[in-house]
């Protein structure tokens, strides 16, 4: 967000930062293994908080019980050891009296702190018999007396995000020595009016207030600011790419009457829900016109997407058009060709399916089809995307699982329309997105949500259970599986070789209110009992189990004797559809699966789904896994199996036992792991935020998105001159992902 140049050409924000007082080669170095090369990033790499460093005392006006500071000479120090646990001590004076200070497991410091040094401390002393005691206080080590520095007055300390090689105290004083230099060069994108009338600092006063804060409320209205500036930013280029795409973009007109909304209903086997209904409206309205329709249709698994999606597809085929879907994977493809065919048996509507693992010969007759118009429908995956894949007439363009895309990926498919339109584009997920996320990541579509189930699904239970209990709930599998029920049984890796992409780092739940919910009842669940509330101590868990460790465990063990299945995403797609087809024809009992049934999977004798290690996946995964189950008349059960039972753990996965609304899922998933890893922003190639925190900011998001919008309608490109310098920025953080170049 930064720019400009110094007007002597001696320093600008380009420059090396070992053109920064203080900093040499071996600093700079350092400096660059965190990312920062130039002194513009080092003025952006932004403290993660700040701690209050109280004014300097004697020894004799230190008080218990409160915030101190003091300086002295150490005098004394020792080890004190007590089995594997030790503490070290050291005595400081000055010329008023003593204090004593103790750091608990820190025997290292014996070698780094001794008698003669002089030392600054900080912390909250107590009374330890006549003395005072200072436990495990920050400190520092000075100069020798008369070299050292001032006493210290009053003021908030910046702490960075540091290293081994560098430590956040070194990044304060290159940063101090760089930000006096520079300001002059920190000009401003906003107008001073545009900022006053929104109580936003300047942009070189924000920094300021951010590394060199004089208060807590300089240090709040500096982040805000920059804050702010992300938020615009972003929504700055998503109002000008929608504006941009309808005012440049022509899309065929498709044509809707009570006779085609007829013919395409009586392909469906059931009725709609009102909710369906209500999205297809929207949807037929945007079809009918020639700007490109761009609508991202959200609902919650098993709410009946597809069919809706099917509605838009069949609109074209009802013209004489094309229209296509896209999957990010075979299985989910392969479930759509099966789903979509069963409604099309008997039709005039030729339905394919274009993946990767064809034959050269399938390939060449479906690209066949598709480029001389008689192949109507096509379901496919990233094949669809090849430059050999042509279309005569392609109306209508269906993304699934869009967050599994990135954003080229979907204008790729834009790109395959006919005669210079551009198709009709309806993006759709299982995921539920909270609309924080929607209204940044997705600003530029319009959004649809399915928000009720079609009547008569069962309820899903979901219960947290602790490993302990593993043979109790294998039990209980063995038990739905002689009365005639399946079951899944996920696993977070394939082999004991980890891959790290195939499960998720759970992240941690603050302590909320919310976390505390009481359980569900157990009846349902034949009294398998939850996991024990734990201690609340962290601790690194152990290597995660895999599907082949997890089959072999099951098969001489708890289900020896039960027909088992495994399926991956290493497999082949024919071994997968083999395994896949056998236990919808009931031939396997139970299969051990990675997430790789995330999505596509619908086998409606699937009651039961036991997630191993489940503190490895993200709510949003184990809120789609569990929609694998219950699918049918019989309801569903899916129990999380824990191994880790610490108070944030048990919290975090009692939100699955708590609600089966996949947006309060998904918000709360957001909470924990940021919504860049939960909707694929980083496959998308969006750049992270670095000061936005959504649960904090929803009020300058609502007022960046405002203010962006209208920005957009009175200047459609940012092309007036006094807007050169917003547009450069704007293009810089966000015009590569989002394709932004050839809007000019």
């Amino acid at each position: 967000m930064l720019g400009g140049v110094g007007s002597d050409g001696i320093i600008t924000l380009a420059s090396s930062v070992k053109e920064v007082p203080g900093v040499g080669p071996r600093r700079a170095a350092a400096l660059l293994e965190l990312g920062i090369k130039t002194i513009g990033q080092l003025i952006q790499h932004l403290p993660m908080r700040h701690e209050r460093l109280e004014a300097e005392s004697r020894i004799e006006d230190v008080v218990a019980g409160a915030n101190s500071s003091a300086r002295g000479t150490v005098t004394a120090t020792r080890v004190v050891r007590k089995g594997k646990q030790g503490r070290f001590e050291a005595v400081l004076v000055d010329d008023t009296g003593r204090l004593d200070l103790v750091w608990f497991n820190a025997t290292y410091l014996h070698d780094k702190i001794k008698p003669g040094m002089r030392l600054l401390v900080q912390g909250k002393p107590t009374q330890f018999g006549p003395l005072l005691r200072m436990t495990n206080p920050s400190h520092e080590v000075l100069p020798e007396l008369g070299d050292e520095p001032a006493a210290r007055q009053e003021r908030l300390r910046p702490v960075y995000p540091a290293s081994a090689a560098i430590n956040s105290r070194q990044i304060e004083e290159a940063v101090a020595a760089a930000l006096p230099r520079v300001m002059p060069l920190l000009h401003d994108h906003l107008p001073e009016g545009f900022r006053k009338q929104r109580e936003l600092p300047a942009l070189a006063d924000a920094y300021r207030s951010v590394h060199l804060p004089g208060s807590e409320a300089e240090i709040t209205a500096g982040f805000r600011r920059l804050a702010y500036d992300e938020l615009l930013m972003l929504q700055l280029a998503l109002a000008l790419k929608r504006s941009w795409t309808r005012r440049t973009s022509k899309a065929p007109m498709l044509r809707w009457t009570k006779a085609v909304d007829t013919h395409i209903r009586e392909r469906f086997p059931f009725e709609l829900t009102e909710a369906q209904d209500g999205v297809i409206k929207e949807i037929v309205a945007d079809l009918q016109r020639d700007e490109p329709m761009n609508r991202l249709m959200q609902g919650d698994v098993g709410s009946g997407k597809t069919v809706v999606a099917l509605y838009a597809m069949l609109m074209a085929a009802a013209g004489g058009q094309q229209a296509a879907i896209m999957a990010p994977t075979e299985t989910l493809a392969e479930q759509h060709l099966r789903t979509i065919g069963a409604m099309m048996k008997g039709s005039g509507v030729r339905l394919e399916l274009l993946t990767g693992s064809l034959t050269a010969a399938e390939r060449a007759g479906i690209k066949k089809g598709l480029a001389d118009g008689s192949a109507h429908l096509v379901v496919g995956t990233h094949a669809l995307l090849s430059e050999g894949v042509q279309f005569k007439d392609l109306a209508v363009v269906v993304i699934d699982e869009q967050h599994k895309f990135g954003v080229h990926q979907r204008m790729a498919l834009r790109e395959k329309g006919a005669g210079g339109t551009t198709p009709h584009v309806l993006v759709m997920t299982a995921t539920p997105i909270p609309r924080t996320v929607a209204m940044t990541v997705f600003g530029d579509l319009d959004v649809s949500v399915i928000d009720k189930l079609p009547p008569g699904r069962k309820k899903m239970i979901t219960r947290v259970v602790g490993y302990e209990k593993t043979a109790d709930v294998y039990g209980y599998v063995r038990q739905r599986i002689d009365g005639g029920e399946q079951a899944y049984v996920v696993a977070p890796a394939i082999d004991a070789k980890v891959d790290e992409e195939l499960w998720e780092d759970a992240g941690e739940l603050p302590d909320t209110e919310a976390t505390k919910a009481p359980p569900l009842s157990l009846a349902e669940t034949r009294d398998i009992p939850p996991a024990p509330p734990g201690s609340g101590g962290e601790k690194k868990l152990p290597r995660p189990v895999n599907v082949a460790e997890v089959l072999a465990r099951l098969e001489a063990g708890e289900l020896k004797g039960k027909r088992l299945g495994v399926v991956h995403g290493r497999m082949n797609a024919a071994a997968r559809d083999a395994v896949m087809s056998a236990f919808r024809a009931g031939k396997i009992d139970v299969l051990v699966a990675t997430t790789v049934i995330e999505v596509g999977v619908d086998v409606p004798n699937a009651t039961v789904m036991v997630v191993e290690d489940s503190d490895r996946f993200g709510l949003a995964t184990l809120h789609q896994l569990r929609g694998r189950v219950g699918r049918g008349g019989k309801g569903g059960l899916c129990v999380l199996l824990a191994r880790d039972t610490t108070m944030r753990s048990s919290a975090r996965l009692a939100v699955m036992a708590e609600t089966s609304d996949g947006f309060k899922v998904a918000q709360r998933d957001v909470e924990v792991r940021g919504f860049g890893d939960v909707i694929g922003v980083r496959q998308s190639g969006m750049p992270q935020f670095k000061v936005v925190d959504l649960s904090r900011d929803m009020d300058l998001l609502g007022q960046a998105r405002r203010d962006a919008h209208k920005w957009i309608e009175g200047s459609p490109m940012l092309e007036k001159p006094e807007e050169k310098l917003l547009r450069q920025r704007m293009l810089k953080q966000h015009g590569k992902w989002l394709g932004l170049a050839d809007v000019g």
